[in-house]
């Protein structure tokens, strides 16, 4: 082989090394980011600032519980504490008008049973009714069992409604086996908390506070009927 031969190949060796395929650590390293974004993926709900994760009842969503028909052209979003007296007022003037449009399709619901008033009784028992209306919604009777709620009512600066009570009530509402267990485990209490921290970054500040379409309407049967035609 010539000098200059030998020289080029020399020259040419040089210039490849400068371009060598990815190493076997820099493959690994792109395999571990793939695999870690899927993961997250995956995740589940994570709360707040706290960072926890929170168990979701079934249909639910981080935020409320949505009810009727996902097409219905209205959208009502009904923030509640089952431990407010207007809430139960609401509820006895206004509820069946708000089955009647779900039930026509003319609207969904999204109840948000928030826990604000937790100061107005030595047990949390906001915090507790609205975790047990979360374990309601996974036993499928939501709504018969927030009525429950509302039709025995405690009265404020009580203790409220013992543990035992409301799992009674959601027997009565027609709750399975599980419920009762849901109840006393605390299950949904963390939901609860996310679900009063969006509404307070949604700016509702009481209780019963009702939007259509995200605007938010009066109080009466009027508006609502009102608002949820214009939609």
């Amino acid at each position: 082989m010539s000098a200059n031969r030998a020289a080029g190949r020399r020259k040419q060796k040089a210039a490849l090394g400068g371009r060598r395929g990815p190493s076997s650590w820099a493959i690994v390293a792109v395999v571990v980011v793939v695999l870690f974004a899927g993961a997250v993926g995956f995740g589940v709900y994570r709360a707040g600032q706290g960072g926890e994760d929170v168990l979701i009842p079934a249909g639910a969503t981080a935020t409320g519980v949505p009810i009727g028909q996902p097409a219905a052209r209205a959208t009502i979003d009904l923030y509640v504490d089952f431990q407010c007296p207007a809430c139960k007022t609401y509820e006895e003037q206004v509820g069946p008008v708000i089955d009647e449009l779900v039930a026509a399709g003319s609207a969904k619901v999204i109840y948000h049973p928030v826990a604000f008033l937790d100061r107005f009784s030595t047990t949390q028992y906001s915090t507790r009714s609205s975790a047990a209306s979360g374990c309601a919604q996974d036993a499928g009777v939501f709504t018969a069992y927030t009525k429950l709620l509302f039709a025995n009512q405690p009265p404020e600066n009580t203790p409220g409604l013992p543990d035992e009570q409301l799992i009674a009530l959601g027997r009565q509402a027609g709750a399975g086996e599980g419920f009762a267990t849901c109840v006393t485990d605390q299950r949904y209490v963390p939901w609860t908390g996310s679900v009063t921290e969006d509404a307070s970054r949604s700016g509702v500040t009481a209780t019963p506070t009702v939007k259509v379409n995200g605007q938010e309407i009066e109080r009466t049967v009027q508006a609502l009927r009102q608002a949820v035609q214009a939609a």
